[in-house]
């Protein structure tokens, strides 16, 4: 007993100049209230723990434990009345506009108060779609999207950017983040295909480096396959989405993926086993098929496959509303989906709204025998156990001294790292004797053109501020324009023109031009797309600059996108990928500072009728192979260049 004390009195500390100090009055009571129970005790074995509180439990409280509630229905007073055991907060949820790291805290403690002042205060997890960052939260430093990461092949980077992401979260007083997405995208059609690293299992493998930077390395001696997350500093990580989703037929959203269990092992599964290796504490089920069954009610997989063979003890949740698209139309039988996802295996149900609905239909299924106590008991044992690692009941509040690192600049110059080592430079020169990159910084006049050369929104892409993302300087970061500017010198200028006529473009005498055009912000099934065509004004744009000045042109997209017909006109080309709020480190490759390194991370297509294609196929005829990327060393400023 005389620990915990300890422990709250050093949060007491912390606190007693904040919104959430009667909090503390809260948790005291709490202790007071809950006396010697063997499982407030930290330095008791955690199976002792778990004994202790699950002995205590009704069944109201477990199946409280099992439901995860949207921040928009969520109160205290809720959560304490159904023993709520997980908050999800959805892009666009932040408390206000603009909110500052200390209200994203008050509002994550005042919904602790209600599950702290239940009988057995088992305190919530709050999980947060972080999925570049903390990127729901303004002024968070927003990565490039996994596209780009796996851009870069460098796992260790990425395990920087999760420990990054891990602080900046904690920063707004959040445990649990819904990433890594470790999908291996097939088809580029598909929407979600940038929070993929690659369409090879290896790079997608490597790259499960993120999950120790979440969650922490794991001790020595620690037990296989077993979660783990170590302290204040990290988040619990969450490994999405079980299992093939990034193979669906003619990349669709949510739909089958039709492979044999040779191709489903060794595409598609191979990076949960490592993250599970690396301890990862929760892993999310997906909506999509394989083979025509849903994944949310394939048992042979989550419990035959993943509980029981692979042996991970962290808690499997489902996707947002994943019970009600079991059935088409969806929600047509709710008992069935509830009854068949249970059963499946799924510990922890993120239904947002209609939870009074799922707490109803699952204890009436418990009552009639059709849902199983013991399958309860393992639902909750595992959500109880990551809730007892990650250390909720000992620090269950927000720390205030954490809010020094959403945005740090020390976070920001690991973003600035990624985007320039994500870059892949496809074409340099129309003629390779005499390459354009890098670019003199001492040009007379120069152009910037291009409808995302001037737009923090568009150049971090979707899941940013919002689901969809948003164009315009939606948070605080540094656009390829403003990166530019601050390259060159002093007496270069600069004109920045997004869409300019082809005789504006030849009449003012530029030295070069740097277009920059790509995708409009988009997830999920939004950005499914049948045809991968940029906006005509994108192309209009590359046609009517390339064709009067020496131009480079840079794309900042999710995925390859249509090129092939424009990429004579060129005399260079750049995937940049979504780089994220610090567009500073594009300026910093083209300009010579640094050198391009970064490889394809996927086929970059001729012709959208060519998909799905990947590395290996037999019809294999890319404009840019898989693992292309010219490079170039650090230059003067001069412009001279080397492949």
């Amino acid at each position: 007993m005389q620990q915990i004390k300890i422990s709250y009195q050093s949060q007491f500390s912390k606190m007693a100049d904040s919104s959430a100090f009667h909090l503390l009055l809260l948790l005291f009571c709490f202790l007071f209230a809950t006396g010697d129970a063997e499982y407030t005790h930290p330095r008791q074995p955690l199976d002792a723990r778990l004994r202790d509180l699950m002995s205590q439990m009704t069944l109201e409280e477990k199946i409280g434990q099992m439901t995860q509630i949207a921040k928009e229905v969520a109160s205290p007073q809720i959560i304490k009345k159904h023993h709520i055991g997980s908050i999800l907060i959805a892009p666009g949820g932040e408390p206000a506009i603009h909110a500052s790291a200390e209200a994203w805290m008050d509002m994550a403690d005042s919904f602790q108060e209600g599950a702290l002042s239940t009988r057995l205060g088992i305190p919530l997890i709050i999980g947060v779609d972080a999925l570049h960052g903390n990127n729901n939260a303004y002024n968070a430093t927003i990565f490039p999207h996994n596209v780009g990461l796996g851009a870069t092949r460098d796992p260790q980077l990425v395990q920087r950017i999760g420990a990054a992401t891990a602080l900046e979260v904690r920063a707004t007083g959040i445990p649990y983040t819904f990433a890594p997405c470790i999908a291996v995208c097939r088809d580029p059609r598909w929407g979600r295909c940038y929070e993929s690293y690659s369409e090879d299992p290896n790079i997608v493998r490597e790259m499960t480096e993120i999950v120790p930077g979440l969650q922490g390395y794991l001790p020595a001696e620690y037990q296989r396959n077993f979660p783990y997350v170590n302290g204040s500093g990290k988040v619990a990580a969450c490994a999405k989405h079980f299992v093939g989703d990034g193979g669906t037929t003619d990349g669709i959203d949510e739909y089958n993926t039709v492979i044999d269990w040779d191709g489903l092992k060794s595409i598609h599964m191979p990076a949960y086993v490592d993250s599970i290796r690396k301890g990862v504490a929760t892993i999310m089920i997906s909506y999509s098929s394989w083979n025509g069954k849903k994944m949310h009610t394939n048992y042979d997989l989550i419990t035959g496959y993943l509980k029981n063979e692979l042996k991970f003890k962290g808690f499997v949740i489902s996707d947002s509303e994943g019970l009600d698209r079991i059935t088409t139309p969806p929600r047509a039988n709710y008992t069935y989906s509830v009854e068949a996802a249970i059963n499946a295996g799924i510990d922890m149900v993120m239904v947002p709204y209609t939870y009074l609905e799922f707490i109803n239909e699952l204890t009436s299924l418990v009552s009639k025998g059709a849902v199983s106590m013991s399958r309860i008991d393992d639902a909750v044992e595992r959500i109880l156990r990551v809730k007892f690692i990650m250390g909720l009941f000992e620090q269950p509040l927000s720390d205030r001294t954490m809010v020094k690192h959403l945005g740090s600049q020390e976070h920001r110059r690991i973003a600035r790292e990624a985007v320039r080592k994500s870059l892949v430079l496809l074409k340099n020169g129309k003629n390779v004797s005499k390459p354009l990159l890098p670019l003199p910084k001492n040009a007379r006049r120069l152009l910037v053109a291009g409808s995302h050369a001037n737009d923090i929104g568009r150049q971090c892409g979707g899941w940013t501020m919002d689901w969809q993302g948003q164009s315009g300087n939606i948070t605080i970061g540094t656009s390829i324009l403003s990166g530019v500017r601050d390259a060159v010198d002093q007496e270069t200028e600069v004109v920045y023109i997004e869409n300019p006529e082809n005789a504006v473009a030849a009449s003012l005498n530029f030295s070069f031009a740097i277009v920059v055009v790509g995708e409009e912000p988009y997830s999920e099934y939004e950005g499914d797309s049948k045809d991968l065509r940029l906006s005509e004004a994108c192309y209009s744009t590359i046609s009517n600059v390339c064709g009067v000045v020496e131009c480079v042109v840079v794309v900042v997209s999710g995925r390859p996108v249509v090129m092939e017909p424009f990429v004579d006109e060129m005399d260079a080309l750049v995937a940049a990928w979504l780089p994220g709020s610090e567009g500073g480190g594009v300026a910093d490759v083209l300009f010579g500072d640094y050198g391009f390194s970064g490889k394809l991370p996927r086929t970059w297509f001729r012709r959208v009728e060519q998909l799905p294609m990947n590395k290996g196929d037999a019809h294999y005829d890319p404009l840019f192979g898989f693992g292309f990327g010219l490079t170039t060393m650090p230059s003067d400023g001069v412009g001279v260049a080397a492949e």
